[in-house]
């Protein structure tokens, strides 16, 4: 008995096959998807990119993204990628409903939706505070977004433009984010720094 637990003890350790990080997939979901929506509010382009863009990656590539962040044990990553992929697919849904008026939304109601999620969005403005400060400014840039886009739906309309510039900023800082991740893994080292948190 003695021999067997020897050998077992002396047989080489097979290591845990590496995890890769969920954050990349969400953050490549939520910047295009954000950009795309942005150049639409800027009179770049049309709506129908949005919509399938939005159905299929700012939606359900960031929900995969956020159940993967579960099992990783990253509470804000979870909630972050799923909430925002449901806010994608939620918003293309309310989008088509108006087209074809199937529980169509008047202007103030989208702007109480906006609502909303510019008050959940407060809630990991704050969180993000303790991550970086890139993951902190995409945070922040898209609650200066949210709160221009709820004034533009309660009767300041030029305000669109102005959201969409500043959320074309708030998608480029996602990408930054996960071209960081990315680079870390690659190269061993931090090519794109991020700031450390700032509390």
């Amino acid at each position: 008995m003695s021999q067997i637990n020897t050998i077992v003890e002396s047989a080489p350790k097979v290591a845990a096959p590496k995890n890769g990080n969920p954050a990349v997939v969400g953050l490549t979901g939520f910047g295009i998807t954000t950009l795309l929506l942005q150049f639409h509010n800027i009179g770049l382009a049309g709506i129908g990119p949005v919509i399938w863009l939005g159905l299929f990656v700012g939606g359900l590539m960031q929900l995969i993204a956020g159940y993967q962040e579960q099992k990783m044990g990253n509470n804000f990553g979870y909630c972050a990628f799923t909430a925002y992929g449901a806010f994608w697919i939620s918003l293309c849904g309310l989008l088509i409903g108006n087209k074809y008026d199937f529980f169509a939304c008047t202007k103030t109601d989208v702007g109480f939706y906006l609502l909303g999620w510019t008050l959940f969005n407060t809630i990991l403005l704050i969180a993000s505070g303790k991550i970086h400060k890139a993951m902190f400014l995409t945070f922040f840039t898209l609650e200066i977004g949210f709160i221009l886009l709820v004034l533009a739906h309660f009767g300041y309309p030029q305000l669109t433009v102005i959201a969409g510039y500043d959320l074309i900023v708030c998608a480029l800082l996602a990408w930054y984010m996960m071209a960081h991740v990315i680079y870390l893994d690659l190269f061993g080292r931090n090519v794109l720094p991020v700031g450390k948190p700032l509390y």
